[in-house]
């Protein structure tokens, strides 16, 4: 893998917004969930239960929510612009050390987003152990995992949907997967090649990162063709 590649699977792993609380314990600590909860202004407020909460056995990344799931049956849904619920699931589901195996990373957002979000997603691994020691699959939308080959979904994606930090030597790609987080200024869509072109901000979502057409991380927002500006 090039330099070049390694430092653009780096920047989007660790690049969250200035101001977050990592809940990892990999990127900043906090002491424990209350101060996670403490930058939220959920307006949510669903109870799930415990008995719920130990027959979960995967959890999707969406482009707006994470989805908890028991077979295909959805426990609930967790929206990414509530931070303590979204947090406060995670933390009963997985533990209170925030470490979490590797396998996720979540930044609670002090202030939100320009694009709403309140929390930040990144994930490392196809799968997570829960506090009871139960295996839990991590995927995105369409069951796409870390780990997964996605030659076929990348050659098939038009512009505006994939980029790439590779090389001539060593390949490395971002592919939309699910799109969400419009903002008033977004124009165009997913997959109308002209957005590329004509959406300075890109198109926000769920994206896929690869080592050459492996999945490495999964990330929301994550946005493709997106122009950083100081």
């Amino acid at each position: 893998m090039t330099p070049r590649t390694l430092l653009a699977l780096s920047a989007a792993v660790l690049a969250f917004s200035a101001g977050a609380l990592a809940v990892d314990g990999s990127v900043g600590t906090v002491s424990d969930t209350a101060a996670a909860a403490e930058v939220t202004h959920d307006s949510a407020r669903v109870h799930v239960s415990n008995a719920k909460l130990r027959r979960v056995d995967s959890i999707e990344l969406d482009a707006e929510s994470l989805v908890l799931r028991n077979g295909r049956k959805t426990v609930v849904e967790s929206s990414m612009r509530e931070s303590g619920f979204t947090v406060g699931l995670l933390d009963r589901l997985l533990g209170t050390t925030y470490t979490w195996g590797g396998a996720i990373r979540v930044a609670a957002l002090s202030t939100d987003a320009r694009a709403g979000n309140a929390v930040e997603i990144r994930v490392l691994r196809d799968q997570v152990r829960s506090r009871t020691g139960k295996q839990i699959e991590l995927t995105g939308p369409h069951g796409v995992q870390v780990g997964d080959d996605i030659a076929d979904e990348i050659a098939d994606a038009s512009r505006a949907e994939r980029v790439s930090f590779g090389s001539a030597d060593s390949g490395a790609w971002q592919l939309l997967l699910e799109a969400g987080w419009a903002t008033d200024d977004s124009a165009g869509s997913p997959g109308d090649d002209t957005a590329v072109d004509s959406v300075q901000s890109g198109t926000n979502g769920v994206s896929a990162l690869t080592n050459e057409t492996t999945v490495t991380v999964l990330g929301s927002p994550m946005p493709v063709h997106a122009e950083r500006t100081c």
